[in-house]
């Protein structure tokens, strides 16, 4: 099986913490992931997955902000915004995803622009969830079924 793509960089929320926090691994299972401040709240949203390509359409309108400022938990270095739910990757050696549904454009990315709600309509990433879980990490390859 030949990689789509790779997973470039890892985030998660934690309470009390309004930036998101950059880990090396993830550990995932059927509630989400784990020491995630939405786990184990909607298994459907449980894991949001967005593209370099989002923060590259920022900057081409003059929007420059750091990664994890979409809320994104697995930056991937492809663009899966055409694929449709039930889609399925598996990542790394044995975690399997599937898309569960496109990500809605939330109010507080205007406090970040006011054009992002516009701009990001269809490229701000793709909610999925866990079918098979295990440890994702930083560089591990994503392979599409």
């Amino acid at each position: 099986m030949k990689p789509i793509g790779k997973i470039t960089q890892l985030f998660i929320s934690k309470q009390g913490h309004s930036a998101r926090i950059r880990k090396k691994t993830l550990s995932l299972n059927a509630l989400g992931i784990k020491d995630d401040k939405f786990y184990n709240k909607d298994t459907q949203r449980s894991i949001l997955m967005t593209s370099q390509d989002s923060y590259t359409l920022m900057e081409q309108h003059n929007i420059t902000v750091p990664y994890g400022t979409l809320g994104e938990n697995i930056l991937i270095d492809f663009n899966p915004y055409h694929l449709k739910p039930g889609t399925q990757f598996k990542v790394g050696e044995n975690v399997l995803l599937e898309i569960s549904q496109y990500c809605t454009i939330c109010n507080h990315l205007s406090a970040i622009d006011e054009q992002l709600p516009k701009l990001l309509k269809n490229d701000r990433g793709i909610f999925a969830k866990v079918l098979k879980e295990g440890v994702i990490a930083q560089g591990d390859n994503i392979y599409m079924f």
